[in-house]
């Protein structure tokens, strides 16, 4: 019996000891901060292992603040990005200049980061591991404009529309929902994008202004409403 006890505390010693000296790996799950329909923010645990990028903070920053940009480099950006990915470079600027005014540390209240306004789940969605990264950022904003266009047949109205409120929004309205702020950065973004006027590329215009698109929705009760989005 005291053998037994003697071999049964030698074993719990060495067994503290190998924990000490070789200690395993913890895993800490990701935290993510999502804002509701209501505008209630709420931490979703994810059970993924956190990156470099903390997505649970909204007072997270670049590491090593990358602070302004150049807008001859950020157009160098959008136009080699744009090509890649087969959008008009002038639509990106035109989305940029709404969503962050060209400023790369931009972050909203709702948590959307850089220059394209990336939210968590979207940066994660296209590979983004930094969205304060401009390159990063523009690659993924880029390529999320692009799967909407090809998802609603070359419809910038409803492709911006669900880039504002989400894909989801648009199913669930037919068309563009009914939210003020959407409906308001649809209009402000078309309109750039129709007559050039991008913060800080003066004179840049398209050679044929794009035509408003009329876009068909039926609502709750069944009607069906036809709108210019003016």
């Amino acid at each position: 019996m005291r053998r037994r006890i003697q071999l049964r505390f030698v074993a719990v010693f060495w067994g503290l000891v190998l924990l000490f000296l070789f200690p395993c790996p913890t895993r800490a799950d990701q935290i993510v901060a999502i804002v509701d329909e209501q505008g209630h923010k709420v931490y979703v645990n994810t059970g993924e292992p956190v990156t470099r990028v903390d997505w649970a903070t909204q007072s997270f920053r670049p590491e090593r603040g990358i602070g302004s940009l150049p807008v001859a480099e950020i157009d160098r950006l959008v136009r080699q990005t744009a090509k890649h990915f087969q959008v008009d470079p002038q639509l990106v600027h035109a989305i940029i200049s709404v969503e962050s005014k060209y400023d790369p540390n931009a972050i909203s209240s709702k948590g959307a980061m850089g220059l394209m306004q990336l939210v968590p789940a979207t940066a994660r969605r296209f590979g983004v591991e930094n969205p304060f990264d401009p390159k990063q950022n523009i690659e993924g904003g880029v390529n999320y404009l692009k799967y909407l266009l090809d998802q609603y047949g070359g419809n910038v109205a409803l492709s911006l529309a669900a880039y504002n409120a989400g894909e989801h929004s648009v199913e669930r309205y037919g068309g563009i929902p009914a939210f003020q702020e959407t409906r308001q950065y649809v209009r402000k973004v078309t309109n750039l994008y129709q007559n050039g006027e991008v913060v800080g590329l003066p004179g840049r215009t398209s050679k044929e202004p794009a035509k408003v698109p009329i876009i068909r929705y039926v609502d709750a009760n069944g009607v069906v409403h036809f709108t210019n989005v003016e």
